[in-house]
């Protein structure tokens, strides 16, 4: 996963359009009709800690794990003035190591989709299971391989009154890599600004690929929805998010 250097002191002021609070909302709900009795949460790949807080403001003991070590340093100013702020550790996805088990983990805005290797997918995929309490939930997001051809070309902006960014965006549909290079300017004291450039790779996963993988990581059920919704995904989806329980009793 890129380490987002230039972008994690922007990244928060950059997103506000993203319903963080309705999507930990869903989460929340999701727990509530989980089986197992939700208390301890892995935020796996959590960035700014967003999600994270959210959680942890709702009564969740909250590990979160990220590869950026700029993004967990915004998280954990977030998290200063929690009663209960989230856990946070520096890790990279296919090497998640927790040293606990927990109820639930969750991994939003799509940042599965940064795993470009079968390979470390796989092995996240066995770790996330391997962490997961009998009975644990996993709730996932990606975005989909039609998201990805529909962005093939276009050029993104997104400015606040210090910064400003610009995304280009180009799909491979052979190798089902979207690169996104990224131009990003921010505005100093003295009225000059400084440009960085940051170049970001997703992998379009196949909805059965995954629910394969799923399956050989241990995990039994898995459903599939469309966007923070409980109906099945339609064509034209963006966004699919999965909902996956590790079995009771090994298989």
């Amino acid at each position: 996963m890129s380490s987002y250097d230039a972008l994690a002191a922007s990244y928060d002021a950059l997103t506000v359009d993203v319903e963080y609070r309705r999507r930990a909302d869903y989460l929340t709900r999701q727990f509530r009709r989980s089986a197992l009795p939700v208390e301890t949460v892995l935020d796996l790949a959590c960035g700014t800690g967003t999600i994270a807080c959210l959680l942890a403001e709702r009564g969740y003991q909250v590990v979160a794990v990220d590869g950026s070590e700029e993004m967990l340093t915004q998280a954990a100013r977030k998290a200063a003035a929690l009663e209960r702020p989230p856990l946070f550790l520096h890790q990279s996805m296919p090497r998640l190591r927790l040293g606990m088990t927990v109820d639930a983990a969750v991994s939003t805005l799509d940042a599965l989709n940064y795993l470009t290797r079968t390979a470390d997918l796989k092995e996240t995929l066995r770790r996330v299971c391997r962490w997961l309490r009998p009975g644990g939930l996993f709730l996932f997001d990606v975005n989909t391989p039609y998201k990805f051809r529909r962005m093939d070309g276009q050029v993104y902006l997104d400015e606040t009154e210090d910064s400003y960014c610009v995304w280009r965006t180009f799909y491979a549909p052979r190798q089902k890599i979207c690169t996104y290079q990224v131009d990003l300017f921010r505005l100093n004291a003295n009225g000059t600004w400084d440009r960085a450039f940051e170049e970001h790779r997703e992998r379009a996963w196949e909805r059965e690929e995954l629910e394969a993988y799923l399956a050989e990581a241990g995990f039994g059920s898995v459903t599939v929805t469309g966007d923070l919704t409980s109906r099945p995904p339609v064509p034209e989806e963006d966004r699919w998010i999965f909902r996956c329980q590790k079995p009771v009793r090994p298989r």
